[in-house]
């Protein structure tokens, strides 16, 4: 889960739970019997059969952030919920010459990692999430702050727990498979890492979204960590209407992308993110050493807004509608993932492979 939302999801938890179960029932149920497969006949018009395959395909044309959303939503639950029971399997395994139950042990091995929260780090998430706040003091925050970072605390040390036994304990192997979608990925598109890499990350992104800019890092971190194994590609998605200088940062990148200076660009955009007019984007290309004549044409002809709507377009398609948006191999990933997560499912993907 995207760290950046945690906390608003304790002030705001009312309709969630009956969210997702609605969604469970459209997408899941089947009333006990087997489920149903996409060849099977789900309705007819006189001689001519309706298949479930031709209800997705309509939806999907129909709203395809919907279709991806719910489609994403179904998986992430089973994911956590398969998670959750492989979790309790190594606990119980762990637990076995400890003499203590699995609840038990769990509960003291969390006990051990999970340290406690400080007033410094109240202070600090307070200032860093003031807007979050309600109109609250610090005072009548902390308490509701302490539980969140315990909580963040916990989950982080119970994850780490996971991780370990899974190295040690007995082999699991996954076989509940996310869904996937092919992406074209063109050979001008700004990419780092191996194109011939086992794993590829299709990143849809937009210069002026805060949460894409705490995205770069994690991005360049995995591709230092995985080496050849990872490549990551950009895609634009510049969210137009909240972000009003995201499309025109798009295509400044194009055009040092023109004299080979791509990432060097997206990385000074990304540090300036609330200086991006068109006088701070062809000053950035002075600094970089660009040719600014060439780039000042490129950028006032607006050479490569159709490049920037070609990725809206290819976007919008697979059901994008927020930035970051990651494809992990296919993989979507909705949000500014911490690095943990993301790594966990490029080992399932080295794994497949």
């Amino acid at each position: 889960m995207p760290s950046h939302v945690g906390f608003g999801r304790m002030l705001v938890t009312m309709g969630k739970g009956l969210g997702i179960a609605a969604m469970m029932l459209v997408l899941g149920c089947s009333s006990g019997r087997a489920q149903q497969s996409s060849s099977d006949v789900v309705a007819r018009v006189g001689d001519r059969t309706i298949t479930l395959q031709d209800v997705e395909e309509q939806w999907r044309k129909d709203d395809a952030a919907e279709h991806a959303d719910a489609t994403f939503k179904v998986y992430e639950g089973r994911r956590k919920a398969l998670d959750q029971i492989i979790a309790h399997q190594l606990f119980a395994q762990a637990a076995k010459n400890s003499g203590l139950s699995t609840d038990a042990w769990e509960e003291a091995e969390l006990s051990k990692r999970t340290k406690e929260v400080t007033d410094e780090e109240v202070i600090s998430f307070y200032n860093a999430n003031v807007a979050q706040m309600q109109g609250r003091s610090i005072s009548s925050a902390a308490p509701l702050i302490t539980q969140f970072l315990t909580e963040q605390k916990r989950t982080e040390a119970r994850r780490a727990l996971v991780a370990e036994l899974r190295k040690s304990g007995p082999p699991v192997t996954v076989s509940l498979d996310a869904p996937r979608y092919a992406i074209a990925v063109a050979a001008t598109d700004p990419s780092f890492g191996n194109a011939k890499a086992p794993v590829t990350i299709v990143e849809f992104s937009d210069f002026q979204c805060p949460y894409c800019l705490r995205a770069m890092p994690t991005l360049k971190k995995l591709q230092q960590t995985y080496g050849d194994r990872v490549r990551v590609v950009w895609k634009d998605f510049p969210l137009v209407r909240i972000h009003p200088q995201a499309a025109k940062a798009a295509e400044a990148a194009w055009c040092a992308d023109e004299q080979g200076k791509f990432w060097p660009y997206h990385d000074r955009l990304f540090g300036n993110q609330a200086a991006l007019m068109i006088d701070d984007l062809k000053k950035y290309a002075q600094e970089l050493a660009l040719d600014t004549a060439r780039f000042n044409m490129c950028l006032d002809s607006s050479k490569f807004a159709s490049r920037v709507r070609d990725g809206m377009e290819t976007g919008t398609k697979l059901g994008v509608s927020s930035t970051p948006t990651l494809f992990v191999n296919g993989r979507v990933m909705p949000g500014a993932y911490p690095y943990e997560e993301i790594a966990a499912v490029i080992d399932e993907e080295l794994q497949r492979k």
